[in-house]
C-alpha cells in the first residue's frame, strides 16, 4: 500500500460514532466537529481552484483549436504554388 493511503490498524482504529458512543469523550466529539468543519472549508477552497483550473484548461484548449483551424484555413487560401512550374533540368556535357 502507498504512503498516501491510511490503513486501519491497532494504533488508529476506525471509529463508529453510534457503536462507540460510550467510549468517545465529549472533547473528542468537539475535536471531530472542528476537523469536519476545517475539512469542509478546505474542500470549498479546492473546489474553487478546480473550477478555475477547468475554465483555464477549456479556454486554452479552445485557443489552440482556433489557432489550428485558422492555420489550416489560411494555408488552403494560398495560391502561390499553383502557378509554379518546375524548371527544366539542363545537362551540360563536358567535352
Amino acid at each position: 500500500m502507498g504512503p498516501d493511503r491510511l490503513e486501519q490498524s491497532e494504533a488508529m482504529p476506525k471509529v463508529d460514532i453510534l457503536k462507540d458512543a460510550g467510549r468517545i469523550k465529549s472533547t473528542d466529539k468537539v475535536y471531530m466537529k472542528r476537523m469536519e468543519e476545517q475539512n469542509l472549508q478546505r474542500v470549498k477552497v479546492v473546489q474553487k481552484y478546480r473550477k478555475a483550473n477547468n475554465r483555464t484548461a477549456i479556454t486554452l484548449g479552445l485557443g489552440v483549436i482556433g489557432i489550428y483551424a485558422y492555420t489550416i484555413y489560411s494555408v488552403k487560401q494560398e495560391k502561390f504554388l499553383d502557378d509554379f512550374e518546375v524548371p527544366e533540368k539542363t545537362i551540360k556535357k563536358i567535352t
